[in-house]
C-alpha cells in the first residue's frame, strides 16, 4: 500500500474525528492514550471514500477493513503522528 501523503492524513484523520464525535484531534488522542483502543479509519488508497471506522489497538496501521476486505485501518493515534 502507498504512504499517505501528510494532506490526506490530516484529512483521514479529521473524518475519523467527526464519524467519532470529536470535536477535535486532540481530544481523540487524549480519549486514545488513555484507553486500550482507538478509533480507526480505512485509508484504502483504492477507495479514498471508504470511511469504515473500528475500535483498535493504539499502534494498528494495517487493521482490516469489513468493507475494502483489506487491511487498511489506520488508527487516529498513528493518524495523528502520535505513535
Amino acid at each position: 500500500m502507498r504512504v499517505l501523503s501528510n494532506e490526506e492524513r490530516a484529512a483521514k484523520l479529521k473524518r475519523l474525528c467527526e464519524i467519532e464525535g470529536f470535536p477535535d484531534e486532540q481530544e481523540l488522542f487524549a480519549a486514545a492514550i488513555s484507553d486500550s483502543v482507538c478509533p480507526a479509519i480505512c485509508c484504502n488508497p483504492a477507495d479514498p471514500a471508504c470511511d469504515y471506522t473500528a475500535e483498535m489497538e493504539p499502534d494498528q496501521d494495517r487493521g482490516w477493513c469489513e468493507v475494502c476486505e483489506r487491511g487498511t485501518l489506520v488508527s487516529g493515534l498513528v493518524l495523528g503522528g502520535i505513535i
